[in-house]
């Protein structure tokens, strides 16, 4: 049985973005390039109608800043896969947006094959970055707390209350396999190699 093509709408202020983005995507097989909105307003009145499985978006909106924007998308469809698009790329900028909940970041000159390949990625429940983003979160200094999604703090409470990936699944409506994407997005932040240690050190650093 064929797989349904992702659905992606793109949210940006700016035509010749809209525009290339439209271009980029709109003859990629596994994609449906859904539509294209020029501000928060407009967007998220379609959002609490329709359904799309990612949405790019541009953190800065003419009628709203972006970061709230991801996070009054979370309200309205929890497991929508948000992706910032931007030209920002200040560390403390991409840390509020994965905090407010956006599954990836990308720079708005990185390749069709990088926005692509994001978009896959994302849908397997993975975070995604463009490769300037990737470089400043590797970049910075490691005493920094991890950076953790609000879908992410979720598992972690939930895996400290002693649920099992199936559990979490059905507390939170995803999949068992999404719920262990978390899981090893959680370890490989925290620099541990199993859930109990995961918990001690997420207990300390004040996350649970």
């Amino acid at each position: 049985m064929e797989k349904k093509p992702i659905k992606v709408i793109i949210v940006d202020d700016h035509p010749v973005v809209l525009q290339g983005f439209e271009y980029m995507l709109q003859d990629v097989k596994d994609i449906l390039f859904t539509g294209k909105f020029a501000d928060a307003a407009t967007a998220l009145g379609y959002l609490q109608h329709n359904a799309v499985d990612v949405v790019l978006l541009d953190i800065n909106l003419p009628d709203r800043n972006g970061i709230d924007v991801c996070a009054a998308i979370r309200q309205l469809h929890a497991d929508m896969r948000i992706i910032a698009i931007s030209n920002i790329n200040e560390y403390s900028i991409v840390q509020r947006m994965l905090t407010a909940g956006a599954n990836g970041y990308f720079l708005k000159n990185a390749s069709a094959d990088e926005v692509v390949g994001g978009i896959r990625k994302t849908m397997e429940g993975e975070m995604a970055f463009s490769k300037g983003i990737q470089d400043i979160l590797n970049g910075h200094k490691t005493g920094d707390l991890p950076i953790v999604t609000r879908r992410e703090k979720e598992v972690l409470a939930l895996l400290a209350a002693g649920l099992s990936s199936i559990e979490i699944g059905e507390r939170i409506f995803i999949s068992p396999l999404t719920v262990e994407s978390h899981r090893r997005n959680l370890l490989q932040k925290f620099k541990v190699t199993n859930v109990a240690a995961l918990i001690h050190k997420a207990t300390e650093m004040k996350y649970i």
